[in-house]
């Protein structure tokens, strides 16, 4: 996803088995027409990406606490005007983890979500288009906690529906990477 036609042409061709992802994937197409989709000031939502990093026997998922909405997520991040959503997500990746060794482990999108961001300071609350990817790392690399979190953890997979509080689009990314290694 090194342009916003590859996205784009990634969306149109993209599958899943998931109901409510075909639903967002034409919510992605929608948001694309707008040129300033991919800065964080574009409302009433914009483009992030992240990462969903597994570990080498894919037992476990690298997670952290966000201070700023107080949730274990992966880690991800605004756009701010790359088009190069990839290189987004492993930006971010390695700004919340201090990972450097990722391996991507499937060659397209991994998952895509649209969920709300509260309000904070003089912004207001908008939508996070979050296009995701799935990356390997080692449980022996270093981690480093970023400012915006306070915490940093690899969790083993059954632990990460209680951690998470059953969020949807995280037990579904559980559910892929199931079926992925079966």
């Amino acid at each position: 996803m090194k342009s916003r036609a590859e996205l784009i042409k990634a969306l149109t061709a993209y599958t899943t088995k998931f109901k409510e992802e075909r639903l967002l994937a034409l919510q992605f197409l929608e948001l694309l027409k707008s040129a300033q989709c991919y800065y964080r000031d574009h409302l009433p939502g914009h483009i992030t990406g992240s990462a969903w990093i597994v570990d080498e026997g894919r037992t476990h998922v690298l997670l952290i606490h966000h201070n700023n909405l107080n949730k274990w997520l992966q880690p991800g991040g605004h756009a701010d005007g790359d088009e190069n959503v990839l290189n987004v997500a492993i930006r971010e990746a390695n700004e919340e983890t201090g990972l450097t060794n990722l391996i991507q482990l499937t060659s397209g999108l991994f998952d895509l979500d649209i969920h709300p961001i509260p309000a904070r300071k003089a912004f207001p609350e908008h939508l996070h288009f979050d296009v995701r990817f799935l990356f390997q790392a080692s449980r022996k690399d270093e981690l480093k906690i970023s400012e915006e979190s306070s915490d940093l953890k690899w969790i083993n997979l059954e632990e990460v529906p209680a951690l998470t509080q059953n969020n949807p689009s995280i037990l579904r990314m559980i559910k892929k990477l199931e079926a992925i290694a079966n």
